[in-house]
């Protein structure tokens, strides 16, 4: 069970732009995990962490659509699911690979 004292932080523990002060006296005495439990509940933490999400999904979902762009399909417009830009890239693959054999 998450309790309130461990997502919400000390006023004494806040910067003036609401980031954590990490040398604050009171912060020193958190255990480790405390720590770790604490700086995620910043907002400054929560929105650093949805910037990152956000540019690995934008990273990921970029390779997928250089991936089906190799891809031979009919027609070039139909849209494929993730799944199925792996399914036809393996089945691709193969073919390919037994022209060579």
């Amino acid at each position: 069970m998450v309790r309130k004292s461990d997502i919400l932080l000390s006023e004494k523990m806040l910067t003036e732009d609401g980031g954590l002060d990490t040398t604050s006296e009171e912060y020193r005495k958190l255990s480790k995990a405390e720590r770790r439990k604490r700086r995620r509940a910043t907002p400054k933490y929560r929105n650093l962490h949805a910037t990152r999400e956000r540019i690995r999904v934008e990273s990921f979902n970029m390779a997928f659509s250089q991936l089906r762009a190799l891809l031979p399909t009919l027609p070039v417009e139909k849209k494929l699911s993730k799944i199925e830009i792996l399914r036809f890239s393996i089945a691709y693959i193969s073919f390919l690979d037994n022209l060579l054999v």
